[in-house]
């Protein structure tokens, strides 16, 4: 095994606050000189904010290890050269998307969906269905399929609802940017510069950080804090579960050893 990635909410911080072994385990990672970036479907906030969150908690972070999935969609829209954009976006992170056009109600290039919370109304929806509809080729770019999260007053509906409720009415699939995509998950790697089979993923969901890793290749562990719900690491009716279970992130170091070929 030669590098990590780590999911945030629910492995690293719940609540806001450090989960017990984190900053400890990050340090170890740090300190062994082991490649990693952080891999999270948040969409709320800027990469900014992101690492300052981290660094509140006491877990050293800087935003050069962060994956979002506004990142992977910015460079995405520039590779196909789209400019004018409808989005679906909470104002915090109007500012990963300042390169582009995003008050083209009538003539959008692509259309653009992450986490709007509360924001999500009736009107917002079926805004985005009719500009869709009215635009058969329009791309629907998601940013990530996470089903729900941890939010401090309990479990919270994430963008994945949303993005489905969006593709049952139009009849079109959406390109996903976050977890669970492979092409999330490459690019991670490819910054990294590392190999699927030589990586280890650490998260909370079962299907969006764990099975979607190993999905690609890469070795998937299971933290029994955040979201975890007991069952989740069992296998499912098509024999899939996750491959390692952690009491909590802190269980990595003992983990990684024993993942070492000098171990076995």
């Amino acid at each position: 095994m030669q590098a990590v990635l780590f999911d945030i909410d629910g492995v690293l911080l719940f609540k806001g606050a450090a989960l017990p072994g984190a900053a400890q385990t990050l340090s170890w990672v740090q300190q062994q000189g082991i490649p990693y970036r952080f891999l999270t479907n948040t969409t709320s906030k800027p990469v900014s904010r992101i690492a300052a969150d981290l660094q509140a908690a006491g877990i050293a972070a800087d935003e050069a290890h962060i994956l979002t999935p506004p990142i992977a969609a910015r460079q995405w829209l520039q590779q196909q050269h789209k400019q004018r954009l409808h989005v679906l976006l909470p104002q915090t992170v109007y500012g990963e998307f300042g390169m582009f056009d995003l008050h083209s109600h009538h003539d959008p290039e692509a259309l653009v969906i992450g986490d709007m919370g509360t924001g999500f109304t009736f009107e917002v929806l079926n805004q985005a269905f009719r500009v869709l509809m009215d635009h058969p080729e329009l791309p629907l770019l998601a940013l990530g399929m996470t089903r729900y999260f941890a939010a401090a007053d309990g479990l919270q509906l994430d963008v994945g609802p949303f993005v489905k409720a969006l593709e049952y009415a139009t009849g079109r699939e959406a390109l996903v940017m976050g977890k669970p995509a492979a092409s999330f998950f490459q690019q991670a790697l490819v910054a990294l510069n590392v190999a699927a089979e030589h990586t280890l993923m650490i998260g909370d969901d079962r299907i969006g950080d764990v099975l979607g890793a190993q999905a690609c290749g890469i070795h998937g562990a299971l933290v029994r804090t955040g979201k975890y719900r007991p069952g989740d690491e069992d296998a499912d009716r098509t024999g899939l579960q996750p491959q390692y279970l952690l009491d909590s992130v802190a269980g990595l170091p003992e983990l990684w050893h024993s993942l070492q070929p000098s171990s076995r």
